[in-house]
């Protein structure tokens, strides 16, 4: 039987992504994901595809002084930042873009990114980041639950099946990969 992913407050929460349909991507607006080694090797390990697509200013960042800002939280890696944008941002993300291109849109995407609004809470219980919820910090349209009527167990279904991956690696590995792809 498929391992079951709990998820705290699936069933009362609501979610729509609206990135092209009024979101210009405010999520990567300054944003500054964790990058876990795995995905700095596969990221750096094709650059070169990707800085053709990334914008002028970002990719000449990307050539010179990498993609990484310097900077770290929980002691992980970050993106970096250029032009107030993640440096991976150009009308939508460079790395989700040649992903899908490829057959599989996560491929490249940082973990925290491509689950998002999901994320674990400090006891690696998982939840619907919402407005409200858990005292969300994060003051974006798509987190306000009244702004969806949509079900977030039917609009995140993809970012589901991806989270109930990474948490079945984690236990088979014996929760060693906690930190690994911890949202």
């Amino acid at each position: 039987m498929e391992h079951e992913l709990p998820v705290v407050n699936l069933h009362t929460a609501t979610y729509e992504c609206t990135f092209g349909r009024g979101c210009d991507g405010v999520c990567c607006r300054e944003g500054r994901p964790i990058v876990y080694a795995d995905e700095i090797a596969r990221i750096a390990e094709n650059l070169p595809k990707f800085l053709p697509l990334m914008r002028p200013a970002a990719s000449r960042m990307a050539a010179r002084r990498g993609f990484l800002s310097g900077r770290r939280r929980l002691g992980e890696q970050l993106m970096r930042v250029t032009g107030g944008w993640c440096i991976f941002f150009n009308q939508g993300c460079v790395l989700h873009q040649a992903g899908a291109a490829e057959g599989d849109k996560y491929r490249y995407k940082p973990a925290v990114c491509a689950l998002f609004p999901l994320q674990q809470d400090d006891h690696d219980r998982w939840y619907v980041r919402q407005k409200g919820f858990a005292r969300e910090q994060w003051d974006l349209f798509c987190l306000d639950p009244s702004n969806s009527p949509r079900p977030a167990a039917e609009t995140l279904r993809e970012e589901l099946a991806l989270a109930r991956r990474y948490d079945q690696e984690a236990r088979a590995a014996g929760g060693d990969q906690d930190e690994q792809h911890e949202a």
